[in-house]
């Protein structure tokens, strides 16, 4: 399926990455990781809509499960 000529995955590769950037403009580290987290969650999205694109599933998961333990178990 195609929106504007772009393959849908496609689509969530960039709002992905446009979402990981603008992580990286918080102020706040608690900022960053929240909007860190929704852009590794997406990317996870992309790498399943690659069909199963391990690698970048692995490293999103991976970046997302230490974000949430910052977030919430270890907080300060």
């Amino acid at each position: 399926m195609e929106f504007f000529g772009i393959e849908i995955a496609e689509w969530v590769g960039y709002i992905a990455t446009l979402v990981l950037l603008t992580s990286f403009t918080m102020k706040r580290l608690k900022s960053l990781r929240i909007i860190n987290s929704i852009a590794c969650l997406l990317f996870v999205v992309y790498g399943i809509m690659l069909s199963n694109a391990w690698p970048i599933i692995i490293s999103n998961a991976a970046i997302f499960t230490i974000n949430f333990y910052y977030l919430f178990v270890k907080k300060n």
